[in-house]
């Protein structure tokens, strides 16, 4: 069994920086893939970056792209979120997931609002 405990979110002003930590509670999946998804009331829940464990290739939607950086410390089995010029539109729950082929394990989510 494995856990994702999310941290560092906050309320911040439009164009403030926010980063998010996502800590897997075991060794194990370290080859899997680690990411972020948010969610916004009303909304579905959408991709916003992952990172690959294995060589640490990332992605990142399209609409944090130039604002927001996905990384990794392994040694720490955590995931990180910096995210730069936060929008208005970026409110959301902020989730951690863990998967291979797909996310399988997800963390409670941390609450991300911008002004």
């Amino acid at each position: 069994h494995v856990q994702l405990v999310e941290s560092g979110g906050g309320s911040v002003q439009a164009g403030g920086s926010l980063r998010l930590s996502c800590a897997r509670s075991t060794w194990k999946y370290s080859t899997y893939c680690m990411g972020w998804f948010r969610q916004a009331p009303g909304k579905e829940r959408e991709g916003v970056a992952h990172i690959t464990t294995k060589d640490g290739s990332t992605f990142l939607a399209d609409s944090v792209k130039g604002r927001f950086t996905i990384s990794r410390d392994n040694a720490r089995y955590t995931v990180y979120l910096q995210m730069d010029s936060l929008r208005p539109e970026d409110t959301a729950l902020y989730y951690c997931g863990l998967g291979a082929a797909a996310f399988s394990y997800w963390g409670q989510g941390t609450q991300v609002t911008v002004s």
